[in-house]
């Protein structure tokens, strides 16, 4: 262990950080203070000032409590004998000198790459083992040992911080690995902006680690660009978005927008199920044309003149003014309800004209307007203009699609009767998952009325003007400075009344809300319609897409990055590869690995970082009762601290089987006792639930019943052992 004299100079040097963290929490909250007191009177000016301050001093306050763990982690020993310690986040003293270096910045970047071929300047790198605010341990490595002389030599020691990392007991939330990035997982963080990015890795590379602190990075560098417009995280599902809601916090952001695809279109609740085969229908590229014939179809001519009055006047909605009317709203190219505004008013000028000529006079510009108001409120008329140009919501064409099948035989002559047989149901089922994209495809052509939205945009540009030059003033005059925010930001801050909404909030009320990036985890299970329904929100490209092709397990997912993505990003995106598997031993990782490589999948270059002997066990017998057995014997091995979780992963079919024997020997550990899925210390899944979570270990039961890309799944989640159960003959690649 090193010397007690080191490990109290680094307690204070920690010391001082916490002493600094403290003060800042302590003048925010007291900033904070104030302007609540002030109270909501005075103009609505000011009310909106102090509102906007408000919620500056609260963000900033979830930031400084969301680093309160392991806020200094690192330190850096240069060449020039000046030594930086490394953090969560930035910090300086009163007079402006750095105290702690942010991860982030440039000046962090050498403790993630430096290495002995290529030092980078750094004589020395020192992890700072804590818990709480107290110094426990530290652990040195040397990159210039010419550098040192035998005092600093005496006290190098500590056990790897990596090694710790990977063996430390699973709580049910993921931690981030900010005080143990590698170097190829930093490259790949601190990666331009610009265009699309694809980490591709398998099981344990830590590509989600990765895709979080990228996004955490991204929101320090370019903070002027993604404030305003914001990251959205794409997860696979919220059991996934619960186990992650901790990291970007604890790197100091609170912005990121986290979502899945079905939570992307704002109203719309996609909580029902189907089979695989269906969703694999929806999620077809032909179903972006399907769409769009079916929003045309409701543009149709009537096959004979129409007959309406007005003032006891017959007049007719004639097949060829309506025929004509809609090539010309057509032309405009907008969607298809706001078009509609042109066809009806095109269609009510040339009744207007039948009804001058009926009453045989020629009408003033008043009297003229005053007609059409009548046409317009004129029921006959209301009902022959909506047969000839429906005015439609997304929800009632896709429904009418699947629940009226002449409708979707109209729409998709390119399926085959067979397909448009599953995709049929009755008129009210809940939506699932792949509709959400369908309904995205159907805003998108659909649109809305824009003639209220444009007096809207012109008036918000207007005051938009005006508290942008009252924001600088507030600026200038109120010492707010310092790069904390912009008037840009403040001005929209000041826009907003009562409380400020938060990006994800206005985000998830706003479907043409775009994003200044967007990070898609799992990418490999998206359908190619949930791919354009992405990219609607990112018109920039810039992305960061990660996933494994080999554990695709959705079926209209993708087997190739490029199959994928070229349809839809053509040639914009570059692959990068994580190829180190800090989590699974290596005795599982192969075995998985030949399992996958019987099976076919496309397997990428993987080499696992540590080897744990006897982690791979197999059983064979009753699945139920081998099972239970071996969830015991996992159970009991876990550490003496309280962490440390154990799946018992299963196919659906089984699980139903599988509960009430494990509650009887393990009940008080599974969910459904004050605990959910990600709390309990034994959690029963499908492989599709344990897709992107981690345990300590893992009970695989009935293999064989099993894909094999499910089955890859299930066999990478542990971090320390695996037990697979079969009552038979194993899976290709695992035999004994």
């Amino acid at each position: 262990m090193a010397g007690s004299s080191e490990v109290d100079a680094e307690q204070s040097a920690v010391d001082t950080h916490y002493a600094r963290l403290d003060a800042l929490r302590a003048q925010t909250a007291a900033r904070l203070a104030e302007v609540r007191r002030s109270g909501p009177s005075g103009s609505p000016q000011n009310r909106s000032e102090r509102d906007a301050f408000a919620t500056l001093y609260e963000d900033r306050l979830a930031q400084l409590d969301g680093v309160e763990q392991r806020l200094t982690f690192g330190r850096l020993d240069l060449s020039d004998g000046a030594t930086r310690y490394i953090g969560r986040i930035g910090l300086t003293d009163d007079e402006h000198s750095s105290l702690l270096t942010d991860w982030r910045a440039p000046a962090a970047q050498a403790f993630y790459r430096a290495t002995a071929a290529r030092p980078d300047g750094v004589v020395r790198r020192r992890h700072l083992v804590t818990r709480g605010r107290t110094v426990t341990g530290i652990e040195d490595e040397v990159l210039d040992l010419e550098q040192l002389d035998e005092r600093d030599l005496a006290v190098l020691s500590g056990e790897g911080a990596l090694l710790a990392a990977l063996t430390a007991g699973r709580t049910g939330r993921m931690s981030d690995i900010v005080a143990t990035i590698q170097a190829e997982q930093d490259a790949i963080i601190r990666a331009p902006m610009t265009g699309a990015l694809v980490v591709q890795g398998g099981p344990g590379t830590g590509k989600t680690a990765v895709a979080l602190h990228r996004a955490a990075y991204l929101l320090y560098a370019h903070r002027r660009t993604l404030e305003r417009s914001g990251v959205l995280l794409l997860g696979p599902s919220r059991t996934f978005l619960r186990y992650i809601d901790q990291v970007l916090p604890s790197l100091g952001e609170t912005g990121v927008v986290t979502a899945t695809i079905a939570d992307l279109l704002p109203g719309t609740v996609a909580d029902g199920s189907e089979p695989d085969e269906v969703a694999r229908i929806k999620g077809d590229p032909r179903m972006a044309g399907v769409v769009a014939r079916a929003v045309a179809a409701r543009q149709r001519v009537p096959a004979e003149p129409v007959e309406v009055h007005l003032d006891r006047r017959l007049l007719h909605v004639q097949p060829s003014d309506v025929r004509q009317a809609i090539a010309r709203a057509r032309r405009n190219g907008k969607p298809h309800n706001a078009a509609r505004v042109g066809f009806v008013r095109d269609m009510l000028a040339r009744l207007a004209d039948q009804y001058a000529a009926a009453v045989d006079t020629t009408l003033t510009p008043d009297e003229r307007a005053e007609v059409i108001e009548d046409l317009r409120t004129t029921r006959e008329v209301r009902v022959a203009l909506n047969l000839a140009w429906m005015p439609l919501t997304p929800q009632k064409l896709v429904e009418d699609l699947w629940s009226k099948p002449w409708r979707l035989a109209e729409a998709a002559p390119d399926l085959r009767e067979a397909e448009r047989r599953l995709l049929h149901r009755e008129p009210g089922t809940p939506w699932t998952p792949a509709d959400v994209p369908l309904l995205d495809e159907a805003a998108e052509l659909l649109g809305e009325d824009d003639q209220a939205s444009r007096a809207q945009a012109a008036q918000d540009a207007e005051r938009r003007a005006h508290e942008l030059e009252y924001a600088r003033q507030v600026i200038s005059g109120s010492g707010a400075g310092g790069g904390l925010v912009s008037a840009e930001l403040l001005a929209e801050r000041f826009a907003e009344s009562g409380p400020r909404l938060s990006t994800a909030e206005r985000a998830a009320a706003d479907r043409a809300w775009t994003y200044g990036h967007v990070v898609v985890d799992e990418a490999q299970e998206l359908s190619p319609m949930a791919w354009r329904m992405v990219l609607r929100r990112v018109p920039t490209r810039s992305l960061t897409i990660v996933g494994d092709v080999a554990q695709t397990a959705a079926s209209a997912g993708a087997h190739s990055w490029a199959g994928a993505l070229n349809p839809v990003l053509r040639d914009s995106w570059r692959l990068a590869e994580l190829t180190v598997n800090y989590r699974t031993p290596a005795e599982v990782a192969d075995a998985a690995g030949e399992v996958a490589t019987a099976a076919g999948l496309p397997l990428g270059p993987l080499t696992s970082a540590r080897h744990v002997p006897g982690a791979l066990r197999v059983r064979i017998g009753d699945p139920v009762a081998e099972t239970v057995a071996a969830a015991r014997a996992a159970v009991a091995a876990l550490p003496d601290d309280g962490t440390g979780r154990v799946a018992v992963i299963a196919p659906p079919a089984r699980l139903a089987e599988l509960d009430p024997a494990l509650r009887a020997e393990l009940g008080d550990l599974l969910p459904g006792h004050g605990r959910g899925d990600l709390d309990a210390t034994v959690a029963l899944m499908a492989p599709r639930a344990a897709k992107g979570l981690e345990f300590d270990a893992v009970v695989l039961c009935d293999p064989t019943a099993l894909t094999p890309a499910d089955l890859y799944v299930a066999m990478t989640r542990p971090t320390q052992s695996l037990d697979v159960v079969s009552s038979g003959p194993l899976p290709a690649g695992l035999e004994a």
